[in-house]
């Protein structure tokens, strides 16, 4: 498999001169693994995938871990949406409110000048409803189990050819007020992965500040992914104010014999 980041931000884009080297584009994620090709969320990142997928007419399969807007904002720039006898399906993960249409009901008319009638692919929004072992998607092996975050949402586990990739974005490991799963379940989920993509928003210092917002320190990740035996662990979801020399130190601090520490970076791909 391999695995690019178009978007690593949370919350909000933060372009500038300080997040130039990890990227200020909001999540989005993609694997690719024998032409098969899988899009994790759909943050500003996903423009700038779009226009590199223009050129060929193959379906397009993205899969949401949730409904909050930095995960489905870059959608109406999403070119391959406005193009004839393009096919999309939307996996999108249950949360509360239940709003499986959320991504595009963001084009609305009045915060978006264009409505969902005027795209012309075909779109199919598919909502998983409850979590689920080794569904087959697009040729990829996907698990699911829920993330502790405020209105809920999934975190995935992608295998293919035995590599295994997890997506844990927006998921705050030690919650007490959006607990849907425990620190033991999330190491019987993660165990062994290859390549843990994992929220790590937080330094443990602002950590007091940011209880119940959903999302993990820095050394709550590492803790976890020592826990699992994961063999990379990837800090996604940088916090708005989170400056490149910042990301820089933070790595270079943190490294272990038992464990490889990357932050992830935005145009970089990496081989499962």
């Amino acid at each position: 498999m391999k695995v690019t980041f178009y978007g690593t931000r949370g919350s909000i884009p933060t372009p500038g001169e300080n997040t130039v080297k990890y990227g200020g584009n909001t999540a989005c994620v993609l694997i690719v693994a024998d032409n098969k090709k899988l899009i994790l969320d759909a943050g500003t990142g996903i423009k700038k995938l779009g226009e590199e997928l223009i050129s060929n007419n193959d379906p397009v399969t993205i899969i949401l871990s949730h409904n909050h807007w930095d995960h489905i904002q870059g959608f109406p720039f999403f070119v391959p949406a406005y193009q004839k006898n393009r096919q999309i399906n939307i996996y999108s993960a249950p949360t509360n409110p239940v709003e499986h249409n959320a991504i595009i009901e963001q084009m609305n008319m009045s915060t978006f000048p264009l409505s969902f009638k005027d795209l012309s692919a075909d779109i199919k929004i598919i909502p998983f409803k409850n979590k689920f072992e080794n569904m087959i998607i697009n040729g990829f092996s996907i698990s699911s189990i829920h993330i502790n975050h405020p209105n809920g949402g999934f975190a995935y586990k992608i295998c293919h050819n035995n590599k295994a990739v997890a997506y844990v974005t927006d998921n705050e490991v030690y919650s007490k007020d959006n607990l849907n799963t425990d620190f033991t379940e999330w190491i019987d989920f993660l165990r062994d992965v290859d390549f843990l993509i994992h929220d790590a928003q937080y330094t443990d210092l602002e950590m007091p500040l940011k209880l119940g917002w959903g999302h993990s320190s820095i050394d709550q990740a590492v803790k976890l992914a020592k826990a699992a035996k994961v063999k990379v662990l990837v800090l996604y979801s940088h916090a708005p104010e989170r400056t490149d020399t910042e990301l820089d130190k933070i790595i270079k601090d943190m490294q272990f014999k038992e464990l490889q520490i990357i932050a992830s970076q935005e145009g970089i791909t990496h081989n499962i």
